[in-house]
């Protein structure tokens, strides 16, 4: 407001000057109007005009250096504040470019970050993608369960503790069988699960596609575990329990959840549903139960060489004392020889000082007197 204000007060004093001199004009007019009236006057008139003038004239200046003082003030002023302005836009555009290069920088990183989760996710998708054609496909979802039945066993137990595509007494083939230790016979595992109606139970919208679903999935599932009792538990050849390998964690949860049916059917016809965790454990177990009846087998073997090794620490502790006993011989010897060593120093200096004191007298000029030593 303060540049608004001064650009008024300028205004207003070019005003007064332009007034001032239409007063003069006015004056002089007036002035030569009066003279014509009154002729001898004039030199009256005319002195009171110049002083007039004069005084005029002395504001006209005044006014003329204030309006000049007011400008170089407001000049002045503005130059102030066009400073300051160029100063704060100054600051803040670095302000602003600071920010929006380190905004620019964190836009690239995410978009770094945007472009490798996508990645991910194209791969993730491809995979999941290529797992789905697996198990659309009933042989390769067959195969696919197997392997992973496989690498789970191989993982766990020893070579000879498995057979692979093993074929029993009633030609039937299996997919796996698990060799216990002794008469106990050999585990059945079986890795084809129905999911077809698992996938439609899956797909369903409605509560009754749901319901056809979740009967054709009991049917095929009970279907499927009386197929492997018959097939796979032969008495007196495998073992009183089969096992049914399901590939899926998800499958397995929902079974114990919602068709807790099933898993009683299967119990009761001896036939154990295990996922690739509790498979897991199950191999665990059995890897132990291994381990113990070896230990079992050969426990004759470990007491004949515990036996052995008792004899030779026997053996050990006798000749550790023989060994005492010669080094304790060795002592005594080393004392004796010592002590020996002790007797014939002190002879030896008796003997040196009985000479010393004869070769004292013998400078002394004392005759010489037989002397008899004590060893002589």
């Amino acid at each position: 407001m303060e540049p608004i204000l001064i650009f008024f007060d300028i205004e207003l004093t070019i005003v007064d000057i332009i007034l001032a001199g239409v007063l003069l004009l006015l004056g002089a007019l007036i002035a030569v109007f009066f003279t014509r009236r009154s002729g001898g006057k004039i030199e009256q008139y005319l002195a009171d005009m110049s002083q007039q003038q004069t005084q005029m004239q002395g504001r006209l200046s005044q006014f003329s250096e204030d309006a000049a003082n007011r400008e170089e003030k407001l000049r002045h002023s503005l130059d102030q504040r066009l400073d300051q302005v160029s100063h704060k836009v100054g600051q803040s555009l670095s302000e602003n470019q600071e920010r929006s290069t380190q905004n620019l920088k964190n836009l690239h990183e995410r978009l770094a970050l945007i472009d490798r989760a996508q990645k991910n996710i194209e791969t993730l998708a491809s995979e999941v993608s290529g797992l789905q054609n697996i198990l659309s496909n009933k042989q390769s979802r067959g195969a696919f369960g197997e392997k992973q039945m496989q690498d789970l066993i191989e993982n766990f137990l020893p070579p000879s503790a498995y057979s692979f595509q093993a074929k029993l007494s009633n030609n039937k083939q299996v997919d796996a069988l698990i060799h216990l230790p002794g008469d106990q016979g050999h585990v059945a595992v079986d890795s084809k699960f129905p999911l077809e109606s698992w996938k439609r139970l899956m797909e369903a919208t409605s509560e009754a596609d749901k319901l056809t679903a979740s009967r054709d999935f009991r049917r095929d599932v009970n279907v499927h575990i009386k197929a492997i009792a018959d097939k796979y538990l032969i008495f007196g050849e495998t073992y009183e329990i089969a096992l049914l390998f399901l590939p899926s964690e998800a499958i397995y949860a929902e079974l114990h959840t919602n068709f807790t049916d099933l898993v009683d059917k299967g119990f009761a016809q001896k036939v154990m549903i295990v996922s690739p965790t509790t498979f897991m454990a199950t191999l665990h177990t059995m890897r132990a139960v291994m381990k113990d009846a070896a230990m079992r087998e050969h426990a004759h073997t470990i007491q004949k060489e515990v036996g052995m090794l008792s004899d030779d620490v026997g053996r050990l502790s006798q000749r550790t004392e023989k060994l005492r006993a010669h080094f304790a011989m060795a002592n005594k010897d080393v004392d004796d020889i010592l002590t020996s060593s002790r007797k014939n120093i002190l002879t030896s200096s008796r003997k040196i000082n009985s000479r010393s004191e004869k070769i004292g007298k013998l400078e002394l000029g004392e005759p010489d007197k037989p002397h008899l030593d004590e060893g002589d």
